[in-house]
């Protein structure tokens, strides 16, 4: 989308904001949400926004924070640009403010951690002032730090073994993907594009997934995908990586310095600024 649409898409959203808050209920969000996957990619961003403006409207609540919440997870989905984003951040902050969730536990609140990983992955910014977020933070830093630390040794689909720490000197993409995962699916043909172009240059791309060796030779034999498809038999790596939901993308340099992290679908676009950070240029 360019910038020029994407002004005119954002002036008719404020036009239409007296409407929207007299029109705010729940049913409508819950319907907007539930389809918002099958809004085209051109208009996805602008109804995300009239989604986040929509969910501001309702009263402060528990479930005021489930919407904003939701969203949050659909919003990362693609590139949909930092007004989508930071929409949906300022929405999740305001229904965090108004009701606070507490601990059970541990560990943050699911919906500290959601906003810590818009902030931490996303760049947007929140003004929330609270010690759950400043934890949510805190467990993403510490994350980071294991996956920084972490190696490990898989075999593809054809037995062969491949081994984290053993390709130094290759620019290294780890992405955690499975067969019923929709945005796993969107993203594989431009990881192949991105893979095939620019493996001569150092690239290698790892997908893994925790599903039965079958399932996935069957899924991925008719696709013509090319980069390695790795077996992680009980979900041992995901572990290590932290990986709590598909698909997820790690980016490694030359020197195996983690240098970039996505959660979430990618476009190509964004996977080429991933592997820019490593210092790799199409």
């Amino acid at each position: 989308m360019t910038h020029f649409h994407s002004a005119i898409l954002c002036a008719a959203l404020l036009a239409a904001a007296p409407l929207l808050k007299a029109q705010a209920n729940d049913s409508t969000i819950v319907k907007e949400i539930q389809n918002l996957r099958s809004v085209s990619t051109v208009q996805r961003p602008a109804v995300t926004i009239q989604i986040a403006q929509q969910i501001q409207t309702l009263p402060a609540g528990k479930q005021k924070v489930a919407y904003a919440d939701a969203l949050s997870n659909l919003v990362t989905e693609g590139d949909q640009g930092q007004d989508a984003l930071q929409a949906v951040a300022d929405t999740l902050t305001k229904a965090l403010a108004e009701t606070p969730i507490s601990a059970k536990g541990d560990q943050p609140p699911r919906p500290y951690l959601d906003l810590a990983r818009l902030v931490y992955y996303e760049h947007v910014t929140t003004t929330l002032n609270d010690p759950l977020y400043a934890q949510a933070l805190k467990v993403l830093e510490a994350d980071q730090a294991d996956v920084q630390k972490a190696d490990f040794t898989l075999k593809d689909l054809h037995n062969k073994k491949f081994t984290l720490s053993e390709l130094r000197g290759k620019i290294v993409l780890v992405n955690f993907w499975a067969t019923w995962c929709p945005p796993c699916r969107l993203e594989m043909p431009d990881l192949d594009a991105i893979y095939t172009h620019l493996q001569s240059q150092g690239l290698v791309v790892l997908s893994i997934t925790d599903e039965d060796g079958f399932k996935v030779n069957s899924f991925i034999g008719p696709s013509g995908y090319h980069p390695p498809v790795l077996l992680d038999p009980g979900g041992k790596v995901h572990k290590l990586f932290h990986v709590e939901g598909i698909p997820q993308t790690f980016v490694f340099d030359r020197d195996g310095k983690l240098v970039a992290v996505a959660e979430d679908q990618r476009t190509q676009r964004q996977f080429l600024a991933m592997l820019a950070q490593a210092g790799l240029q199409p």
